[in-house]
């Protein structure tokens, strides 16, 4: 493993915002593969860097945005708040969560703090996406710009996994790791992925899992270099080592495999 550098840094996007970013990866200035980072619904966390830190060791340049980093969302959309809104919309059964009534009735024992961030996570999501998308291909160009790039990657969990795969969709990325992420909307937006994808699903994860039919179903049309590794008995969010469902065996493996990956397709550190 390299040597690395770490460092708290910002970029400025295309709307003005300067997206505080964490980055690591070899400390020499040579030419090297990237990868962008993306967060969990949480933010930019600890285990978020430990990804980057994990990468950068390999080989990869690596930059985490802090997707949140928006005027009127930073304060907002914090680790804290977002656990205090969040956890009582995911107190209700999968089969509730898209019941406006049963959600009216969550919401209404809120308080505004926290009503305010379910919203933007919830039924104001597609606008959010919108800024966050923006920001992970500005991450794209500063990343590129500031070091001697060969190839880029991606790679995101949960809501994160779900972001990287339609950011594939959108920036031609050469890898993209996808960790128990929804589809791309429009499925058929898959056929304009350029490198290829690694899919990391958790075994008891109905809400994710019932999209994956329609997944492989378009992988098989549109001819997508896609690979999926399916681990049975594990959780969403098993690959998160801070994380209640976390799942030792699983995520050692699911590691191995997506470095494995990033190698062979970008060029890293050989395994």
């Amino acid at each position: 493993m390299n040597e690395i550098f770490e460092e708290e840094a910002s970029y400025g996007a295309k709307d003005g915002t300067q997206v505080k970013c964490f980055m690591a990866g070899p400390k020499d200035l040579g030419a090297h593969p990237a990868v962008i980072v993306i967060q969990e619904i949480w933010g930019l966390t600890d285990f978020i860097r430990d990804v980057s830190r994990l990468l950068g060791k390999e080989g990869y340049y690596t930059i985490a945005p802090h997707l949140y980093s928006r005027k009127d969302l930073i304060d907002l959309l914090t680790e804290e708040n977002i656990v205090d809104a969040m956890r009582p919309m995911w107190s209700l059964p999968p089969e509730k969560r898209n019941d406006r009534e049963a959600i009216a009735g969550i919401m209404a024992k809120m308080n505004d703090t926290q009503r305010k961030v379910a919203k933007i996570l919830t039924s104001e999501r597609a606008s959010l996406e919108e800024s966050l998308f923006s920001y992970i291909s500005d991450a794209y160009a500063f990343i590129r710009k500031k070091r001697k790039v060969t190839k880029t990657g991606i790679v995101g969990f949960c809501m994160g996994g779900g972001l990287s795969f339609q950011a594939s969709t959108m920036i031609p990325f050469d890898a993209t790791v996808v960790f128990y992420g929804v589809n791309p909307k429009p499925i058929e937006a898959i056929s304009k992925i350029k490198g290829e994808v690694l899919g990391i699903y958790a075994g008891e994860d109905e809400g994710i899992n019932g999209g994956l039919p329609e997944l492989l179903t378009n992988v098989v049309k549109h001819k997508v270099r896609f690979q999926l590794n399916f681990y049975p008995g594990t959780h969403h969010a098993f690959f998160n080592h801070s994380a209640m469902s976390y799942h030792k065996e699983a995520a050692e493996l699911a590691r191995a495999q997506m470095l494995s990956f990033f190698s062979r397709t970008l060029g890293g550190e050989k395994r």
